[in-house]
């Protein structure tokens, strides 16, 4: 699986855009002034490069080099380099830093069930209290004939009840939403698109 980043990453220009997910970009307003915010699976860096440009001191996490690579360099040339850290982590096999953080940002995170059930349960628990979850992710239905991307293995794919049995033991839902949306990302995410759509507040 890394590999096959690798080499996605590793084509000239950006696989999905370097514009901020859309649902990103509608929900920023809930974060404060200069928040610490955590981007795992950042990729080229267009979300959390973009977070970074908004004021918000940023840690973005990524297992593909050359995706870090184009991440860093957004970032340097957006100007916010010094508010933008891409530190490559494998999920899989990971200690979760020290460090609290005010937002906690997962757009297109995809990891397989076992992995990601961990995963989601370190990650939330990194959030100090009142700090906010946005995730955007595909939700199974994107396998019934939407060609806008995506894992084809349904295992990596994602719902509200997974996001509620994963974290919700530590967040409270705020905003929740399955269906289809339009997506305009880059050449990776073009057309409608089923997705899972989820807010939620560190308690």
């Amino acid at each position: 699986m890394q590999d096959q980043w690798n080499d996605r990453f590793a084509a000239p220009g950006h696989k999905y855009g370097t514009e901020p997910n859309a649902f990103l970009r509608r929900q920023a307003a809930l974060l404060a002034p200069h928040s610490q915010v955590l981007v795992p699976g950042d990729g080229e860096g267009r979300n959390g490069v973009w977070l970074a440009t908004q004021g918000h001191q940023v840690l973005a996490l990524d297992y593909a080099e050359n995706g870090l690579a184009k991440a860093r360099a957004l970032a340097a040339e957006r100007g916010v380099a010094r508010r933008y850290e891409a530190r490559w982590a494998d999920l899989s096999a990971w200690t979760p830093p020290e460090q609290r953080f005010d937002a906690l940002v997962l757009v297109y995170c995809h990891l397989p069930s076992a992995v990601r059930r961990v995963a989601h349960a370190q990650l939330a628990g990194l959030l100090s209290p009142g700090g906010w979850c946005i995730v955007e992710g595909f939700h199974p239905g994107q396998l019934q004939g939407y060609t806008s991307g995506g894992p084809k293995d349904p295992d990596m794919l994602l719902t509200l009840a997974d996001l509620r049995a994963e974290m919700g033991d530590v967040l409270d839902e705020i905003e929740a939403f399955e269906g289809e949306v339009p997506l305009f990302e880059g050449t990776g995410h073009q057309g409608p698109g089923f997705v899972t759509r989820w807010v939620a507040r560190r308690r």
